[in-house]
């Protein structure tokens, strides 16, 4: 089976418990960075069909990987939400803006 896309670090390792062969290559800095963006693509898609915790997990470890290929950190993060929730306000009141 041909995937072409990014697996999470111990996939080969099971792939090949299985006695299956993978054939597989380290991403190059562009080529990482396209595959988490399509990765974050494919795993929004699965929460929106499944809605589950287990889909909100996969964004947030694909999150991660983006932070912390682009020198990001959790705190700065956390700053940032807040200075936008301050200036902005949050999702909390549902609010729906039908026009403007």
């Amino acid at each position: 089976m041909y995937y072409h896309k990014l697996v999470r670090d111990k996939i080969i390792e099971r792939i090949e418990a299985k006695g299956e062969k993978a054939v597989f290559h380290i991403a190059d800095e562009a080529e990482y960075w396209a595959k988490l963006k399509e990765k974050l693509n494919e795993e929004v898609a699965e929460f929106l069909e499944a809605e589950s915790i287990e889909e909100l997990a996969d964004i947030a470890e694909v999150l991660d990987a983006i932070m912390t290929h682009k020198g990001f950190n959790k705190e700065a993060l956390a700053v940032e939400q807040e200075r936008k929730a301050e200036e902005r306000g949050r999702f909390e009141k549902r609010i729906i803006l039908d026009e403007s």
